[in-house]
C-alpha cells in the first residue's frame, strides 16, 4: 500500500494492490521512517481505481479480444501488468491518532506521512489496545475483530455510570449482544433492571437444552398481575403523581384534587386501593374533576399494578428486598409484552420514580437500566430528565431500539456509547450519522454493508476509536424470535424442508 493524496482535514487515499488485503473497519499503522513518527488511520470505503483512460483501455482490449479469432501474442507478459492495475483499489481511509517519536499517543494531528519514506501495515486489536491502554478489571468477551478471529472485549468498568445505545433495524442482533451485556453484569455482582417489551430475557435463566442456566438463581421475572405490583404506601405520593400526570394525562385541577385526597387518607392512616377508591367516589368537588379521578382510578385498578393492604406475606413488590437477597448480582426482567400501552408507561413511570427515590436515599445500589424497545415509550416519560442527571442519581441507561429518530437529540447528545448494527435506510443513517460519537462516513460506508450479528462499536468502550465487533453466539434460550405461519404447519406435518 502506499499514500496517494489527503482529500480533506481528515481523510487519507491509499493506493493497494492485490496482495494487499484489508477491509472496511481495519485500522493501518502508517510508519514514516524518516521522521520516525507514526499515523493510525481506519479504513471506511474501498473502490477501483479508476480513471477516464484506464475505462477507455479496459474497453478497448474487451473489444480486441471479443473480435479476436486468435490468441494474441504477448511475449513480454505486458498484459499482466495491464491487469494488475485494472484491478488496483483505492482505500479510504480516516485519520484517527498519531505517536510520536517518544512513543506518546495523541488525537492531534498535526503533520502528514511521507509518501515515499512510508510504511503500511494492518494494526491488529491488540497492538490498539496496547496504544490506547484499554484495559480493565471486568471483561466481557464479545466477539472477535473479524476474518482473523482476533478475541473482541469491552470491559464493564466502561459502562459503568454510562448511556448506551443499542440500535440497528430488526433481526440485525440487539437483543443478541443486549443479554450479552446483561449476563456479564450480572455474573460481576450488578443489579439489573429489563423492560422488556417482547417477554424475552427470560431466557437468560435457561440453555438451548432446557437445562437452567448458570444465573437462573439470579433471574427475577415479573410481569403485571404476577408479583409485579406495588402498594400505594410504598410507591408515595411522588410516584403516584408522576404516574398520573405523565402516563395518564391527568389535568392538573383533578391532580390537586387527588392529592389533597392522598394526604387525608395518609393522616388517617387507611391508604389502601380500596380506601382510594371509597374517598373519590364520595369526595366533595366538582363533577368534572370526580370523572376525572374516577376513570384514572379505573385505570389503576385494572392495570394489575397495585396490591390491596399490604400484608407480613404480601406486601407487593420492594425494590430493597430483592437486592438485599440477591447479593451476588440480579436480573430483574419486568415482563411488558401482555400489558396495553398505557400500562406501559405506567410501569416506567413508577419504577422509574421509585427507583430515583431509593438511590437518593441510598437504599439500593446503582442500577443498569436496559430498555428494549425504546421508541415505543420513551417520548412518553421523563427520560431526558433522568439521563441529564444519571450519574448523580445512579442509573445507568442502555436504550435498545430499531427506530433511532424515536430518541430525542437530547439524549443522543449525552450517550457515551453506541452499539451501531447494520441499517440501510437512508433517514435512519443520517439519523445516527448526525448524533454519533464517529464522523458521518464512516458511520454511513460501514454501517450500510455489516452483516448480521457484526455491530460498529463507538464511544467510551473502544477509547473513542470505532471498531468492528462480530458477536460471538450464546448458549442461552433464545426466546422472542419472530413467529411464522409456514414453518408452523411444516413442523406439524413433519416436513422438513420443501424441494
Amino acid at each position: 500500500m502506499k499514500i496517494l493524496y489527503k482529500n480533506s482535514i481528515d481523510e487519507l487515499i491509499l493506493l493497494a494492490m492485490e496482495s494487499d488485503i484489508a477491509r472496511k473497519g481495519d485500522y493501518l499503522l502508517i510508519h514514516d521512517e524518516k521522521i520516525n513518527k507514526k499515523m493510525i488511520v481506519q479504513i471506511y470505503n474501498e473502490e477501483y481505481l479508476s480513471s477516464q483512460s484506464l475505462i477507455e483501455d479496459i474497453v478497448k482490449d474487451e473489444v480486441v479480444v471479443a473480435s479476436s479469432v486468435e490468441n494474441l501474442h504477448d511475449p513480454l507478459d505486458i498484459g499482466k501488468l495491464s491487469r494488475m492495475i485494472r484491478d488496483a483499489r483505492l482505500f479510504r481511509t480516516k485519520i484517527r491518532a498519531s505517536i510520536d517519536s517518544e512513543s506518546k499517543f495523541s488525537n492531534e494531528i498535526t503533520w502528514l506521512p511521507s509518501r515515499v519514506d512510508s510504511k503500511i501495515n494492518r494494526m491488529r486489536i491488540s497492538e490498539i489496545n496496547n496504544l490506547v491502554k484499554r484495559t480493565g478489571i471486568y471483561s466481557i468477551h464479545l466477539g472477535n475483530s473479524g476474518w482473523d478471529d482476533e478475541q473482541f472485549e469491552i470491559f464493564a468498568d466502561d459502562l459503568d455510570g454510562k448511556l448506551n445505545i443499542v440500535t440497528g433495524k430488526k433481526e440485525s442482533g440487539k437483543s443478541h449482544l443486549t443479554k450479552l451485556l446483561i449476563k456479564a453484569l450480572v455474573e460481576y455482582g450488578a443489579f439489573v433492571i429489563v423492560m422488556d417489551l417482547n417477554n424475552e430475557y427470560g431466557g437468560l435463566a435457561w440453555n438451548r437444552d432446557g437445562t437452567q442456566s448458570a444465573l437462573h438463581k439470579q433471574i427475577t421475572i415479573l410481569e403485571p398481575g404476577d408479583g409485579l405490583g406495588f402498594s400505594l404506601d410504598y410507591c408515595g405520593k411522588a410516584a403516584i403523581s408522576s404516574m398520573l400526570k405523565n402516563a395518564l394525562d391527568m389535568p392538573a385541577a383533578s391532580l390537586r384534587e387527588f392529592i389533597r385526597i392522598w394526604d387525608w387518607l395518609e393522616n388517617k392512616n387507611t391508604l389502601d386501593i380500596e380506601a382510594l377508591g371509597n374517598a373519590i367516589n364520595t369526595w366533595n368537588t366538582n363533577e368534572l374533576v370526580r370523572d376525572a379521578l374516577i376513570s384514572r382510578y379505573h385505570s389503576i385498578c385494572s392495570s394489575g399494578l397495585f396490591v390491596g393492604t399490604p400484608t407480613v406475606n404480601h406486601e407487593g413488590l420492594r425494590f430493597e428486598s430483592l437486592t438485599a437477597r440477591k447479593n451476588q448480582g440480579l436480573a430483574l426482567i419486568l415482563n411488558m409484552g401482555k400489558a396495553m400501552p398505557v400500562v406501559r408507561r405506567m410501569i416506567v413511570e413508577l419504577v422509574l420514580t421509585k427507583v430515583v427515590e431509593l438511590l437518593g436515599r441510598d437504599i439500593i445500589p446503582p442500577i443498569f437500566l436496559f430498555a428494549e424497545e425504546a421508541h415505543l415509550y420513551v417520548r412518553d416519560t421523563y427520560w431526558e430528565d433522568i439521563i441529564t442527571r444519571m450519574r448523580h442519581f445512579g442509573i445507568y441507561a442502555t436504550f435498545i431500539t430499531n427506530q433511532p429518530d424515536a430518541i430525542s437529540d437530547g439524549i443522543y447528545r449525552q450517550v457515551d456509547n453506541i452499539f451501531l448494527f447494520n441499517f440501510t435506510n437512508d433517514t435512519d443513517l443520517d439519523k445516527i450519522s448526525k448524533v454519533s460519537l464517529a464522523d458521518s462516513d464512516t458511520v454511513k460506508s460501514i454501517v450500510r454493508t455489516l452483516p448480521q450479528r457484526q455491530c460498529l462499536v463507538i464511544g467510551k468502550v473502544v477509547r473513542d476509536l470505532p471498531m468492528v465487533a462480530k458477536i460471538t453466539s450464546s448458549n442461552l434460550m433464545a426466546l422472542g424470535q419472530t413467529k411464522t405461519f409456514f414453518k408452523a404447519k411444516a413442523s406439524v406435518q413433519g416436513i422438513s424442508s420443501i424441494t
